[in-house]
């Protein structure tokens, strides 16, 4: 289940200001181990000990793999990919990594059975906490 908050846009030079949106909540993060251990409960052989080792050689491999220009595919999850941040320079040769490369990012898009067409059809909805709105005419004290 994806929980969600509302939240007001604030800003006041935006065409939107005021309106309302929903944003994603997450309450927890699952480090490698707390993934091993869920992974070990569904009805795998393998203990819990054995998936973590298994998984932090994926990431070591994966990281590898990407600081050496390659792009990984996890079927059905992601690909990983690494992307530039850069400024641009009018002319060729005034090009530097150190001026114009201002930083690498990590990538990951949706393939396979995980895409957003599939998430948006499978996921459930909910408001994680009710806002009460009332109207009034007359400001406020704080």
């Amino acid at each position: 289940m994806i929980r969600y908050k509302l939240y007001q846009n604030q800003i006041t030079t935006s065409r939107f200001n005021g309106y309302w949106y929903a944003r994603a909540v997450c309450d927890e993060t699952y480090d490698t181990q707390q993934l091993a251990k869920h992974m070990s409960g569904h009805n795998t052989p393998y203990s819990p000990g054995v998936i973590h080792g298994v998984l932090k050689d994926m990431i070591a491999c994966i990281k590898e793999l990407l600081l050496d220009g390659k792009n990984v595919k996890l079927d059905d999850l992601a690909i990983f990919s690494v992307g530039l941040r850069t400024t641009g320079v009018e002319n060729v040769a005034d090009f530097s990594v150190a001026e114009n490369v201002k930083g690498l990012k990590l990538r990951a898009r949706a393939t396979g059975s995980l895409s957003t067409s599939s998430l948006r059809q499978e996921a459930i909805l909910k408001q994680l906490a009710k806002y009460s709105i009332t109207e009034t005419t007359e400001p406020t004290e704080p």
